[in-house]
């Protein structure tokens, strides 16, 4: 991540705005945002192989579903927040992973500017890659900002977006099952 590119582009938003980028509230903004992206969008710079690659072996073929994982992410068509909860589930085949990696992983690609159909799908495609499940089914239920304070100014409202593979995507009673656990009719 560069830096000083990111300062030099806060000075000149601060200025295009009509700010005073000398006034003492804002001498160390540029500064302060070049640290909190390294933060906001590290997940350019992870892999989720990295949680994903440590299974341990199961012989169970039951769901594993974690849900209510908490996550922040930035759109990527006005650079403002979106914000919510993904519910992950999947049918392992021989191998498992521990759970906070699939919350983990979840934050790998919500540490991105997106859009939250597309981060719906990289987490599955992801869990899919890397555990080669019978199954797999994200959900993701979240606010957007660019929604809440601008344009139509919809407070409140909030966006699903779900994808399944495999078993989850064809066994209708197993899907409606995880669904109904997560309070989705």
């Amino acid at each position: 991540m560069d830096e000083k590119k990111i300062k030099t582009a806060v000075k000149m938003l601060l200025e295009g705005m009509g700010e005073d980028i000398q006034r003492p509230g804002l001498l160390e903004t540029p500064e302060r945002v070049a640290k909190s992206y390294k933060e906001i969008f590290g997940g350019l710079y992870e892999d989720a192989a990295v949680h994903l690659t440590k299974t341990f072996p199961v012989e169970s073929n039951e769901f594993v579903l974690e849900k209510d994982i908490p996550f922040y992410s930035t759109c990527e068509h006005h650079l403002i927040p979106f914000f919510g909860v993904a519910h992950v589930a999947y049918v392992p085949t021989d191998k498992v992973v521990g759970l906070s990696k699939l919350a983990r992983t979840v934050d790998i690609f919500a540490r991105r500017p997106q859009i939250q159909e597309q981060l719906t799908n990289q987490i599955a495609d992801a869990i899919t890659e890397h555990l080669e499940p019978a199954g797999v089914m994200v959900i993701i239920e979240a606010e957007h900002l660019c929604m809440s304070m601008r344009g139509v100014k919809k407070p409140g409202a909030k966006t699903l977006t779900m994808v399944s593979r495999g078993v989850l995507q064809t066994d209708s009673e197993l899907k409606n099952t995880i669904l109904s656990m997560v309070g989705i009719k």
